[in-house]
């Protein structure tokens, strides 16, 4: 059998050329700054409100200890908060009108342009094929 040995050099090429690299490369960069946003706007504007009602203004500070060791819990809190501020911002600023979108499109009759959609997107769609088609046993 004739296998045609690539070099690491070339192998690693093909890595950087394959798929959207770039685009993810972006789309981790843009994570990032919107995370630092939002965990700005729950450490300036949601943690002070939480303070207001609940009367703690930082949750880092705390803690309970259990036969002299301390569990800090309170950046948890801070984290958790600033997880689930991400995870609505996502969610309404690019799940929903994404969602919105493609449903628009659906409905209007436009096909979907397949040359557009990522690789994943196209092995995707048709898994949903095939599950759509599989008659129940």
């Amino acid at each position: 059998m004739a296998t045609e040995k690539k070099g690491v050099l070339t192998e690693f090429k093909e890595f950087l050329l394959r798929g959207n690299l770039v685009e993810l490369a972006v789309a981790v960069v843009i994570g990032t700054a919107f995370a630092a946003v939002v965990a700005a706007f729950v450490k300036d504007i949601i943690t002070p409100i939480i303070a207001a009602i609940f009367g703690k203004p930082d949750f880092g500070s705390l803690y309970f200890t259990i036969n002299k060791s301390r569990f800090a819990y309170g950046e948890f809190i801070n984290a958790l908060i600033t997880f689930v501020c991400v995870a609505v911002a996502v969610f309404f600023f690019v799940v929903k009108p994404v969602n919105y979108l493609i449903e628009r499109r659906r409905r209007s009759g436009e096909p979907v342009d397949e040359a557009s959609l990522s690789d994943e997107a196209v092995l995707l769609t048709e898994i949903r094929d095939l599950l759509r088609d599989r008659r129940p046993v």
